[in-house]
């Protein structure tokens, strides 16, 4: 048997192939959208795809099943409670997918989700009655559990789904031999449960004696415990959970509709007209010059999350990267179902060379500049656009926290008669808020480096009592 992990880190997303040697037929288990990684490793080793399986409808990325379907001739498995608008085969509790001495069994375990099932994987060569590993999607992490919580805009509550996790996760896993190695969907920064580890394989024993959700506890105590400090969901994993179950154009459609080169005056019209003007480019780089009224989300970091988060799903976007980044930059985008890209400014910010008059530029000031303005008479407001637990750690005396995913519906809390001085934890997400900021007319300014900047200063930090 080979099982193969692939993780991508900006989504902290882990899919698998696993093979069997003698018949050279494999299976995908959760795979991303954009499927050449699979295909390579299926070509270097001599293997055919034969079978695709979700172990759940994903909210936090587009899975590449109709995508291995149309290009290899895959077939698509589900859980038996899954609906969706595409042919798949239901997997219900002890349903098998065989291929030569691998065996993938089906354990129906809802709780992240209704459809939800974890995957035995059985090398027959080793035992046909104790798994190698069980591919536990987003029903076990390492070091965690999946939140039950995202389904609620679909009619399920938090509380049913947790009482259906909190049995899956006794009834069905913890049974499974200490041994068996347990291999996740997500790792740490996954916004599908609160406390991933930073590791992506585990034991079911390991995590029997370490993971805070599998103590022993009350079906009662279990659910406040996994419902409670949970992160905020961003708007468009409903939208993936529900894309994932339909029949929708791949990868490759959606790029080929989306990756054209425009020109500054298209561009500029699009603006006029409310499109999304996205520049990917690094914050350092965009804070140099950059098109009046666009957002700079950067590749560099969570680009998906912060765009699907920050991003209209209604309006087009337009793109403008260093050029010959175009495409991943629209791949990743389309690994979050976002394919309303209608193109991308030819040859970058150079086409805005002889047109310094639609350029601007961010501030970026070193954190012993940023204490001395606010020791001054015409002191900015601070501006922490961390999660509230990382602003109750430490933060800058007098700042006030506005998260990021929060900024465009709090606006109007922030005065436009005094300057802002925006801050993170690094400068990615800052870079992202001055950027919005700058959209709606706010006069502001970045402490480069963020708040880690200035710790390394030695700059008073404050603490919250309630940290």
């Amino acid at each position: 048997m080979v099982l193969k992990q692939f993780y991508l880190g900006c989504l902290a997303h882990a899919s698998y192939a696993i093979a069997d040697e003698q018949t050279r037929v494999a299976a995908v288990v959760d795979p991303q959208r954009d499927i050449d990684q699979y295909l390579a490793f299926a070509a270097e080793h001599g293997l055919t795809i034969k079978h695709v399986l979700l172990t759940h409808l994903h909210a936090d990325f587009i899975a590449g099943h109709l995508e291995l379907r149309d290009r290899v001739g895959a077939t698509i498995y589900l859980g038996a409670a899954a609906e969706a608008e595409y042919k798949f085969t239901p997997l219900h509790d002890g349903d098998r997918v065989e291929f030569g001495r691998v065996r993938l069994q089906a354990l129906e375990t809802p709780g992240h989700t209704p459809e939800s099932i974890s995957i035995q994987v059985f090398d027959l060569d080793r035992s046909d009655t104790v798994p190698h590993g069980v591919l536990t999607g987003d029903t076990l992490f390492v070091g965690d559990v999946g939140r039950p919580d995202l389904r609620a805009s679909l009619g399920w509550s938090a509380t049913d789904l947790g009482a259906k996790l909190y049995d899956s996760l006794r009834d069905k896993l913890l049974t499974l031999p200490d041994s068996s190695l347990v291999y996740p969907a997500h790792g740490a920064g996954s916004l599908c449960g609160k406390a991933l580890g930073k590791e992506t394989v585990s034991t079911i024993g390991e995590q029997r004696r370490a993971n805070y959700a599998l103590q022993p506890m009350t079906k009662a105590a279990f659910i406040d415990l996994v419902t409670a400090d949970q992160p905020d969901a961003p708007a468009y994993f409903t939208y993936d959970a529900v894309l994932n179950a339909k029949e929708r154009p791949t990868l490759d459609e959606a790029l080929k509709r989306e990756l054209n080169p425009m020109t500054l005056d298209l561009v500029l019209a699009l603006q006029r007209t409310g499109g999304q003007i996205l520049d990917v480019r690094e914050p350092e780089e965009f804070a140099a010059a950059h098109l009046t009224g666009s957002l700079n989300i950067g590749l560099g970091g969570q680009y998906a999350t912060w765009a699907g988060t920050i991003l209209s799903r209604e309006r087009p976007i337009v793109i403008i990267a260093a050029p010959g980044r175009e495409n991943e930059a629209a791949v990743r985008l389309g690994r979050i179902g976002f394919d309303h890209i209608v193109g991308y400014l030819k040859d970058g910010l150079l086409s805005l060379a002889s047109r310094p008059d639609l350029t601007t530029t961010t501030e970026r000031v070193a954190a012993p500049l940023a204490a001395e303005r606010l020791a001054g008479a015409h002191a900015p407001l601070v501006v922490d656009v961390r999660a509230p637990g990382e602003h109750q750690q430490k933060s800058v005396r007098g700042s006030v926290n506005v998260p990021l995913n929060h900024l465009t519906e709090r606006l109007q809390e922030l005065p436009k008669d005094r300057a802002l001085l925006v801050h993170c934890a690094g400068g990615y997400r800052s870079s992202i808020a001055a950027s919005l900021l700058q959209q709606h007319g706010y006069e502001v300014s970045e402490m480069a480096g963020g708040i880690a900047a200035w710790e390394t200063a030695s700059l008073p930090i404050e603490t919250s009592p309630l940290a």
